[in-house]
């Protein structure tokens, strides 16, 4: 198969596919599943991670791979079969979230399971990419946390603030509804086979400590589909209501800004965003979601008069979303302008796992410990590496400094170091400087 197979075959079909879906909006589409053969599952094989978890059957990517062309024709055969294919529980486990005292559920399929998933987000993919808004940014082909960042910064400048409304949707992936979630899939896939994979995997189930259970609604975190349900769920829900219906009758403007289950709709009149707050949760819970009473807020925004000094009256408030916070400040020019820095709690958790990292790998050579924290902070820098983040990335070195320093000093009974050492040691072995890889600012033209 390794000699015939050909990658752009599978990207064709995809194109086909969308133009398809484009020519045919508010059609349900009944032939899908066809596209999916061998070469498919192959390219699908391809695009899943071969280093993740196993599920409950313990195969790892390796001993799947050991007999791949069987394995994918033997699946390619039951999936398409129906009944020969029963969708594997999956595996549960417990992750730590925020400060580390809480956790969350992830759930974890079996690989092969991994492998039709990953097939089936393939073919319905391009289908819902034609009908989901410019507003939604998580999970979908060339768009990014980045992207939605940038889009709500443009447009809280361009209004000068306003009044935002910071949600969060209680346990939403456990709260997802089987039976709207297969009346959405129905008014744009009609193709039987698709819709009894999905069926199978919303009643697959759990195992966690040993039992398997069977929750009527949900889908599980961590399944290769399940963005694409969530998006497809919140597109009806959410986007196309909030587009279509609340916008034309508000009377100021208003938009929205979503990634995957995280969002925030940023508001012009305050008598606007209140009558929405209103009418949220009902929208929601007709759909079984729940708006989080302590997480979900609307916050004054409004940017400060432009001679404001910081003294007296009330300051704009603060938001977060997508790991950081937006507020109003002084640019260098001694403008107004909304800002962003590192939510406390994601601050706190980028500085734990460096510590716990430190304290497990103390006793590696030094040269070794400084290349790998070098990447650690050039990674945090990929993403948390934004305007007018700078004074939070440096802070982060000047605390990894310290726990590395304190680890050092563990290294044996006798390991004290000073900091005369330690600042000899960083000339050294220099922890790489902040680096602002995305500007808010416009780049300038090349000449």
């Amino acid at each position: 198969m390794a000699g015939t197979r050909t990658p752009g075959t599978v990207s064709t079909k995809q194109q086909r596919v969308a133009q398809l879906a484009k020519q045919m909006r508010g059609v349900a589409l009944r032939t899908l599943a066809h596209h999916i053969d061998v070469d498919w599952l192959h390219e699908a094989y391809e695009r899943t991670r071969k280093d993740g978890a196993v599920g409950v059957d313990g195969q790892t990517a390796e001993e799947y791979a050991a007999n791949l062309v069987g394995n994918l024709q033997s699946l390619l055969d039951r999936a398409k079969s129906g009944d020969p294919y029963r969708a594997p529980p999956v595996r549960r486990v417990h992750i730590p979230k925020g400060d580390g005292s809480k956790t969350r559920p992830i759930g974890i399929p079996t690989f092969e399971d991994k492998i039709l998933q990953r097939a089936v987000v393939m073919v319905l993919g391009p289908v819902y990419e034609q009908d989901f808004l410019d507003c939604s940014y998580g999970f979908r082909p060339e768009r990014s946390a980045h992207q939605a960042l940038d889009t709500l910064w443009k447009q809280a400048m361009a209004m000068r603030g306003g009044w935002v409304l910071e949600a969060d949707i209680e346990a939403f992936f456990d709260c997802v509804d089987h039976e709207h979630l297969r009346q959405m899939l129905r008014q744009r896939v009609r193709d039987g086979v698709l819709l009894r994979l999905i069926g199978k995997w919303l009643k697959a189930g759990v195992m966690e400590e040993g039992r398997v259970y069977h929750p009527e609604t949900g889908t599980p975190q961590g399944g290769v589909i399940s963005p694409l349900l969530a998006n497809i769920y919140l597109h009806e829900v959410l986007d196309v209501w909030f587009e279509h219906e609340v916008k034309s009758r508000l009377k100021g403007a208003a938009h929205l800004v979503r990634y995957a289950d995280d969002f925030v709709i940023l508001f012009e009149r305050e008598d606007d965003a209140r009558r929405v707050v209103d009418v949220l949760p009902k929208r929601f819970g007709k759909y079984g979601l729940r708006l989080h009473p302590e997480k979900t807020r609307l916050v004054p925004f409004q940017r400060p008069p432009l001679d404001r000094n910081g003294d007296g009256g009330v300051p704009p408030g603060s938001f977060d979303l997508l790991g950081f916070t937006h507020y109003w400040g002084r640019s260098r020019k001694g403008n107004w302008v909304v800002k962003r820095r590192t939510m406390k709690s994601r601050f706190s958790r980028a500085l734990r796992r460096i510590s716990i990292w430190c304290r497990e790998h103390r006793h590696e050579p030094i040269a070794q410990q400084h290349k790998t924290l070098g990447q650690k902070l050039r990674g945090h820098d990929a993403y948390y590496g934004i305007t007018s983040n700078y004074v939070a990335l440096r802070c982060l070195r000047h605390w990894v400094e310290r726990v590395w320093k304190k680890w050092l000093g563990r290294r044996s009974a006798t390991a004290h170091r000073s900091w005369r050492w330690m600042n000899e040691l960083l000339k050294r072995f220099p922890l790489p400087r902040p680096r602002i890889v995305h500007s808010a600012l416009p780049r300038a033209a090349s000449p």
